[in-house]
């Protein structure tokens, strides 16, 4: 696509990254089929060729407008156009530079910049996040329906194990997950434990960065980055002290059990590529992260083998009809597909096909927020292709997608994790 810069773009970092993304594209228009914005609205603006359009329109110099704003608003940013695209196209790297020059020339209403700022500050900073939640899980029956969606009901995550291993890894220690199900961190670090690997989380981590950058937010979501950059070095290096394992023997990998926070950590070498003192440990923190189910696909049989003796001797069968919903940030972002389904068949899951696996939910972070009624409508349609085949329960890989799926159906939704923990026995440890 040919591309002509405004001059107050040109020559900037962000202004080259575009203009290569924007030349690889031949608006040959394969996206639009794949996009579900595009098929609930069938506006050629409101897909990502025509979001495209817009974006290079500001970066040649017009004027964006509200309109401009919104209909970049409405894109899921669930990158299933680019696992469709022929050429190529980087279009959530473009997207995010095409929202942020957008917004430094448009003003939002201020309803919007408070509820934007509100879920910038308030979900990535666990000392506001985590009481909030919790008094919010004790409060769920008094809840109006619109705000018992956002707040999954307390479980008991089960304990945490308590051994040393010479295998270690780092376990990202996020934001709205651990107080919104903290099961799902235990029952990664029990699989992990069962297999002679120890879980490790760094004092000082947090927040990937992921919601303040889709929330424009970018210098925030550097900062993110860089601390957890800080506080993961010494476990990467293997430099001792009391936590940190064995001198000289560093982490093996940094597993996630988030995907969205996976590709968010995929892309730490990319939005550090230009900072000297950050890009050589950004690229090997990008190197080291791993989805939870890559992470365990070598261990697939001895997870089977646990799985038959489990089974052997459980009282009451585990359901197994299950039906996994592959978020867009694992088969998109990380491009990671059949990992989770293959290890749940190994186990013992009987896997429920259904139709649109490869379109999103409607959760996409803060989406299901600041765009409920696409988001709603997108959900109830996925809800529809899972249940077709009467699953038991359902199983994802992304918190977001979990609480999101989980407001619009009575069958249980779970992280697919807490299904293999369960299912090798180690959930009663």
């Amino acid at each position: 696509m040919e591309t002509h810069l405004a001059d107050w773009l040109r020559g900037t970092p962000e202004g080259t990254e575009a203009e290569s993304i924007l030349r690889s594209c031949v608006h040959c228009g394969f996206c639009t089929a794949t996009c579900p914005t595009y098929q609930l609205l069938g506006d050629e603006l409101d897909g990502p060729r025509g979001r495209i359009y817009l974006i290079k329109q500001v970066m040649e110099g017009a004027p964006p407008t509200r309109e401009t704003q919104r209909h970049l608003d409405r894109c899921l940013t669930c990158r299933n156009c680019e696992s469709t695209c022929p050429s190529g196209v980087k279009y959530g790297h473009l997207v995010d530079i095409g929202r942020k020059l957008v917004d430094e020339r448009v003003q939002r209403p201020l309803g919007e910049r408070l509820m934007r700022g509100a879920l910038r500050e308030g979900l990535t900073r666990r000392w506001l996040f985590d009481p909030a939640m919790r008094v919010g899980q004790a409060m769920r029956p008094l809840l109006p329906e619109a705000m018992k969606a956002k707040v999954p009901e307390r479980r008991d995550p089960g304990a945490w194990p308590r051994r040393s291993h010479a295998r270690r890894v780092l376990m990202l220690d996020g934001c709205v997950q651990p107080a919104m199900v903290p099961a799902i961190d235990a029952a990664t670090a029990r699989v992990l434990d069962a297999l002679g690997v120890e879980p490790v989380v760094a004092a000082g981590s947090g927040c990937c960065g992921a919601i303040r950058h889709h929330l424009n937010d970018h210098g925030g979501a550097l900062g993110d980055v860089r601390r957890n950059i800080d506080a993961w070095w010494p476990h990467i290096e293997g430099q001792g002290g009391e936590g940190q394992g064995v001198e000289g023997q560093g982490v093996e990998a940094i597993v996630v059990n988030a995907s969205g926070c996976g590709a968010m950590l995929a892309d730490y070498g990319h939005l550090l590529r230009d900072d000297p003192a950050y890009a050589a440990k950004a690229a090997r923190v990008s190197a080291l992260a791993c989805d939870l189910s890559v992470f365990l696909a070598s261990a697939r049989e001895a997870l089977a083998a646990r799985a038959r003796e489990a089974a052997a001797t459980r009282a009451v069968p585990l359901p197994a009809r299950v039906a996994f919903h592959p978020p867009c940030t694992l088969q998109h972002g990380q491009q990671v597909r059949g990992a989770v389904e293959s290890l749940l068949a190994a186990c013992g899951a009987e896997l429920q096909p259904f139709a649109d696996a490869h379109l999103c939910c409607g959760s996409a972070g803060t989406y299901s927020v600041m765009q409920p009624t696409l988001s709603t409508q997108l959900r109830d349609r996925k809800l529809e292709a899972l249940q077709a085949g009467a699953p038991e329960t359902i199983l994802s890989a992304n918190i977001g997608c979990l609480t999101h799926l989980q407001s619009g159906t009575g069958t249980p939704v779970r992280h697919w994790i807490e299904w293999v923990d369960r299912a090798i026995g180690t959930a009663r440890a």
